[in-house]
């Protein structure tokens, strides 16, 4: 499985930025595909997913309304973070977790579930 991550960068609160995962190497339609971040001295914590098999989307609340997860064609998926807030500073992740045994909220609930991990991008957002 590779997982390559793109986008990141820095922003004034209230902007804008997307982060895209290129993702393969496994059965993309059986899979989901999330993006977890890790804040400094924070734990890592799922902030949006979707079920490839069906396009379903889970948001944290903390991003709700403010982030978007998709797909495109080519089996892209990004995370549009529109207004942004210093709090979404962070090293943001694309994960995949390719068998799904577990429905979308408990995906969003534990991050040891999913089962492959890009490098990480960073966020910095300034006030």
């Amino acid at each position: 499985v590779q997982l390559v991550e793109s986008g990141g960068g820095s922003a004034q609160a209230g902007g804008s930025l997307r982060l895209s995962c290129a993702a393969s190497g496994f059965d993309f339609d059986k899979a989901a595909i999330g993006w977890i971040r890790q804040a400094p001295g924070e734990r890592r914590e799922v902030i949006a997913l979707i079920l490839n098999k069906d396009g379903t989307t889970y948001y944290k609340d903390s991003v709700k309304g403010r982030f978007s997860i998709s797909q495109d064609r080519d089996k892209k998926t990004h995370l549009q973070m529109d207004r942004l807030k210093p709090e979404d500073t962070a090293v943001y992740f694309c994960a995949v977790d390719d068998k799904v045994y577990y429905d979308g909220p408990f995906l969003l609930d534990v991050v040891e579930e999913w089962d492959f991990w890009g490098e990480g991008t960073q966020v910095t957002v300034s006030s």
